[in-house]
């Protein structure tokens, strides 16, 4: 009797292990999250803005939810190559780098994001403007990057375009209140 149940046990766990990474090899890995808003600015303007990453602090949201994190910064400023590191305590903020890998000018700027606490991965990241008119500006904010398998599961569970997104809709309402007001 007790040999049947071991023997049961054992048939079960390893049913639900396959199952497991069944699921984690049809469940994809990559995921994007993009926002964009209008910012009644010229292009002109709002680019040579978003260009310089220390500006980030003023309209990104992880900085506020942090001001005293710790920042160091490598290279110029809104030129490729820029570092600019991050350490903070708060989980919601971790530790990380973002560097500026692609500049076209007045159009778009992307950076590479390095996170090492409180987990390794890493994102493409951009900001796009497009001008949809004399003084208006479309910025899209927006990263691509992907989930190593098993964790890849935790995309069926956590809606992460909303989580994302929610920050990134508030960084961009914050940029556009920062830049509309000067």
């Amino acid at each position: 009797m007790i040999k049947k149940l071991l023997i049961a046990l054992v048939v079960i766990f390893v049913v639900i292990i396959a199952a497991v990474a069944v699921i984690s090899l049809l469940t994809p890995t990559d995921f994007k999250v993009e926002r964009e808003i209008t910012i009644n600015r010229s292009k002109a303007d709002v680019f040579a803005y978003l260009k310089l990453i220390k500006n980030q602090n003023e309209w990104g949201p992880w900085f506020k939810k942090d001001p005293s994190m710790k920042q160091e910064f490598r290279g110029t400023d809104g030129e490729v190559g820029f570092v600019s590191h991050w350490k903070s305590g708060s989980p919601e903020v971790g530790e990380g780098e973002q560097e500026i890998k692609k500049i076209v000018d007045g159009e778009r700027v992307d950076t590479e994001l390095r996170f090492k606490q409180p987990f390794e991965s890493k994102a493409d990241a951009y900001l796009l403007t497009e001008s949809t008119g004399e003084t208006q500006t479309k910025v899209k904010w927006g990263f691509n990057t992907s989930m190593p398998r098993p964790f890849n599961l935790l995309l069926l569970v956590i809606d992460m375009d909303k989580e994302i997104g929610r920050d990134f809709q508030e960084g961009l309402q914050s940029l556009k209140t920062q830049l509309e007001a000067n």
